[in-house]
C-alpha cells in the first residue's frame, strides 16, 4: 500500500531497523492519557442441569468523575460480550465497533472448554474491552458502562429492558428490504474508495490468514517428525560403537532443532494467527457499516425522488428530507473518523505483528 509510505515516511537519518520502525508510530492515546484500565483474566467453569459455561472477571480500575467507584470486580460469560456487541452496534450502526472471537471455533482447530481455547478467548474478550476503552465514543456509551460495573442480577435486569421481539424484528425486514434495493446513486466518492478498499484488503487478509495457518500446519507436521526423528538416533548409537558419538551429537542437534522450532511456533500461535484472524472478523464488521451508511443514504434518496414525483404533502416530505440530511450527515462524519482511526490502528498492528515474525525467525534460523 503506497499510502504507508506517504503518511509514514522515515527519516533517512534514522537507521532503519525493525525496532526503530515500531517506534516511529505516534498515538494520541498514550498510556499517560488513559483513564480507564481493564483486565479479563482467572476463567472459571460452571456446570448446571442445563449448560456448561466459563465466565472470566473483569476488573475496571478508572479516575472518571462518571463511575461512582475506582475499581470495579465482577464476573462475564461469552453471552454477556455479545450483549454489549450487539448493544454497541444499535446504538452506533456506523462506528467500527471491534469484533469478538467466534462461539464456535473451527472442527480440528483445539476443543471446547480446553486451556488452550479458555486462554485463547481470554486474550480476545481482553483486547476487545480494551479497544472499546480506547474508542473517544464507544468508551462512553452507557451499556458499557453498565457492563463494566453491574452485579450479575443487575445486568439481567438492565438486559430485559432492551427492545422487544416485534421491534427488532421490525428492524431486521427494514434493514433487508433496504440492502436489496440495489446500489446507492448519490453515494460520496470518499465510501466508494472504502468499499473498494475492503473489498481488495477482505481478499487480502482472508489469504495472509490461510497461509499463515498453512505454515503453522506445516510447522507442527515437522516438530512432529523431528520428535520421532532424534531418538532413533540415540538408539542407534547403541548399536554401533565406531560412530557412537556422531550419532549421539546428530541427536542432540536435532532435539534443539526441534526446541527452537516450538517456540517459532509458539509465536506464530500468540501472535501472528489471532492477529490476522482478527482483521478477518474486522473486514466482515467494516463491510457491514459501510451497508449501513448505504441504507441510511438510500432512505434519503428514495424519499427526494418520492417529493420530485408528488405535488402534495410537500411540507411534511421536506421536513423528512431535512431529518434524513442531518441522519446521512452524522453516518458520513462518524464513518469518516473512525476509519482514519481504524486504519492507523491496522497498519500499527501489521507492522509491529510482521516485524515481530521477523525477528523471531532471525533467532530460530540462529539457533
Amino acid at each position: 500500500d503506497t499510502s504507508l509510505t506517504e503518511v509514514n515516511s522515515f527519516s533517512p537519518s534514522v537507521p532503519i531497523s525493525p525496532s526503530s520502525m515500531i517506534n516511529q508510530y505516534k498515538f494520541e492515546d498514550g498510556p499517560e492519557l488513559r483513564d480507564l484500565f481493564i483486565t479479563v483474566d482467572d476463567p472459571e467453569s460452571h456446570i448446571t442441569a442445563i449448560e456448561t459455561f466459563i465466565t472470566y472477571r473483569v476488573v475496571t480500575k478508572t479516575t472518571r468523575g462518571e463511575f461512582d467507584s475506582s475499581e470495579y470486580e465482577v464476573r462475564r460469560r461469552y453471552q454477556d460480550f455479545l450483549w454489549l456487541k450487539s448493544k454497541l452496534e444499535e446504538a452506533h450502526p456506523t462506528l467500527i465497533i471491534p469484533p469478538l472471537p467466534e462461539k464456535f471455533i473451527m472442527k480440528g482447530m483445539v476443543e471446547r472448554f480446553s486451556d488452550e481455547f479458555i486462554e485463547t478467548r481470554r486474550k480476545a474478550l481482553h483486547k476487545f474491552l480494551n479497544r472499546i476503552a480506547d474508542h473517544p465514543t464507544l468508551t462512553f456509551n452507557e451499556d458499557f458502562k453498565i457492563f463494566l460495573t453491574a452485579q450479575a442480577w443487575e445486568l439481567s435486569s438492565h438486559k430485559k429492558q432492551g427492545p422487544g421481539l416485534l421491534s427488532r424484528m421490525g428492524q431486521t425486514v427494514r434493514a433487508v428490504a433496504s440492502s436489496v434495493r440495489g446500489a446507492v446513486k448519490n453515494r460520496p466518492e470518499m465510501f466508494t474508495e472504502m468499499n473498494n478498499y475492503m473489498e481488495t484488503f477482505c481478499q487480502k487478509i482472508n489469504l495472509l490468514d490461510k497461509i499463515a495457518h498453512r505454515i503453522y500446519k506445516e510447522e507442527r507436521d515437522y516438530c512432529n517428525e523431528m520428535k520421532e526423528y532424534g531418538p532413533i538416533h540415540t538408539l542407534w548409537s547403541a548399536s554401533e560403537e565406531a560412530i557412537a558419538e556422531s550419532l549421539k551429537g546428530i541427536a542432540g542437534c536435532i532435539d534443539r532443532c526441534c526446541k527452537a522450532t516450538e517456540k517459532r511456533m509458539a509465536g506464530l500461535s500468540e501472535h501472528l494467527l489471532p492477529l490476522l484472524h482478527e482483521y478477518v472478523l474486522y473486514s466482515e464488521i467494516l463491510m457491514g457499516v459501510l451497508k449501513r451508511r448505504d441504507q441510511i443514504q438510500g432512505e434519503l434518496d428514495s424519499k427526494v425522488d418520492a417529493l420530485a414525483n408528488k405535488k402534495t404533502e410537500k411540507d411534511l416530505f421536506s421536513e423528512e428530507i431535512g431529518k434524513l440530511e442531518d441522519k446521512v450527515e452524522r453516518a458520513n462524519n462518524a464513518l469518516k473518523a473512525d476509519w482514519d482511526r481504524w486504519k492507523q490502528n491496522m497498519q500499527w498492528d501489521m507492522r509491529s505483528t510482521f516485524t515481530n515474525v521477523a525477528e523471531n525467525n532471525l533467532r530460530y534460523y540462529e539457533e
